[in-house]
This record gives C-alpha cells, structure tokens and sequence, in this order.
C-alpha cells in the first residue's frame, strides 16, 4: 500500500517542490509585440506587411513572425491575401458599430454594479485616474491618455465585482484601444469630463445614473469615430506590392 505523507495529498506536488515558468514561447513574444505595434499604429491600417521587414524590426528570424501573422489573422488584426501577402486590417465601419455596442452593454452594467459596491479606494483611484488622464490629454500625451482610459474602463469593470463581465470586457479591450487610438486628440477633453461625471455619479452610489453616462459616453466615442472617417474620406486601394505602396487614408 502506497503512503501519502502528512502534507502531500493525492495529485499533488510534494512540499517544498516548486515549477520553475518557462519563458514565454518566441512566437508568442512576437505576437505580442506585433497586436501592440498595430494598437499604436506603428503598424498602420492597410500598411502591407514583410515578413522579413518585420523579422528585421523584433530581431527574430521569420518563422516566429509567419507563426504570429496566421494568428492575427484568425483573431482580425490582419488580412492575409493569396498572393499578396498580409495586411494590417482596416475595420468597416459597422465592425466599429458592433463593437461598441457590445462594449456599451457591458460597461454600462459594470457601471451600475460600480456604483453599488464602490468603497473609499475605489473612489480614490477613480479619481486619481481621472486626473492623470486628463494630465496626459492636456500635454499632448495621446499613448498615456489612451492608456489610463483604458486603465479607467478595466478598473470600473473589475469594481463591478461580476468576474464574466470583467472576462468579457478584457475580450474587447484592446480593439477598443485601437479605435480610440486616433479619437484620442479628437475627443480627449470631452471624454475626461464625461469620466468625471461618471465617477461622480459612481461614487454617489447612483446606480442607474452611472450607467445612463457609460453607455452616453460610449456612444460619444462611436460618433465620434464616424464622424472622423467621414472627413477623412474612403480609405484607397493598396497597390500590389511590386507597384508604389499607398497608404489607407482611414484613422
């Protein structure tokens, strides 16, 4: 008869035994590096994609780049085109649309639940959030703007205390990143005043009030987006990549 000593149960590590994490796999870095470099546009809309240009950029061989192109592929990030080759997506605008509205059910609710459980460090952060946004947008900081908007929507979420909204909301975060991106300059002022109001209505614990702002101000964001793309005109076909490369005209 096999003896399970005192401390060590059935399916489990004996004590003391601790699994070293292994770095994070090349092709998984890469990919990473590339989702954050078409975020920030570095990587912009429409912009044909090389392999070995992009290779180049991480220092990594081709392989790992290749690996991470299907992938983004498959999640929307990038066309891949039979003898053409990758592409940065250009998104349609009711891909926008749909997006949005998604993200406007979920963070309105997340605000309404905010409002209910929020405690005193909540409200703090939300706070300082809020200053430190508008901090960024008023020196011309779009990358910190951007980022602490979407520090400020993930912790509103989090407060919520319903962790498959929070799973939902971290699903649609980055690509909200990527649109808000160009908005940011554009709707920068207006946005920061709505988050005040937001954490106002928060922190007086008015439920429906909240999430009457959330979804406002995600709508805000919506127009916002078409409003820009409709001045900036219809985006332009990219030339094959023996000819000159022209660059979608699109946020």
């Amino acid at each position: 008869m096999t003896t399970i000593s005192a401390g060590q149960g059935a399916g489990t590590e004996p004590a003391g035994v601790r699994h070293v994490k292994r770095p994070q796999p090349l092709r998984e870095s890469v990919y990473e590096a590339l989702t954050e470099m078409i975020i920030d546009g570095t990587l912009e809309r429409g912009r044909h994609l090389v392999e070995v240009e992009l290779a180049g950029m991480l220092g990594v061989s081709r392989q790992p780049v290749r690996e991470a192109l299907q992938r983004l592929n498959n999640e929307g990030w990038v066309d891949l085109r039979p003898g053409f080759g990758a592409m940065v997506h250009v998104p349609a605008e009711d891909e926008v649309d749909q997006l949005l509205a998604a993200r406007a059910a979920l963070e309105s609710e997340s605000a309404r639940l905010a409002a209910r459980h929020a405690t005193k460090e909540d409200l703090a952060k939300l706070k300082e959030l809020c200053k430190v946004g508008t901090a960024y947008h008023e020196a011309g900081d779009t990358d910190g703007a951007v980022r602490t908007n979407g520090e400020l929507h993930s912790f509103i979420t989090q407060m919520s205390g319903n962790r498959f909204l929070m799973d939902f909301a971290a699903q649609v975060d980055r690509r909200v990143r990527w649109y808000y991106t160009p908005l940011a300059p554009v709707r920068g002022a207006a946005s920061w005043r709505e988050h005040s109001r937001l954490v106002k209505a928060i922190s007086e614990g008015d439920e429906d009030k909240s999430a009457q702002i959330m979804r406002e101000h995600t709508e805000h964001t919506r127009k916002a987006y078409h409003d820009l793309r409709a001045e900036q005109g219809p985006a332009e076909t990219p030339a094959e990549p023996d000819g000159p490369r022209r660059r979608r005209r699109t946020p």
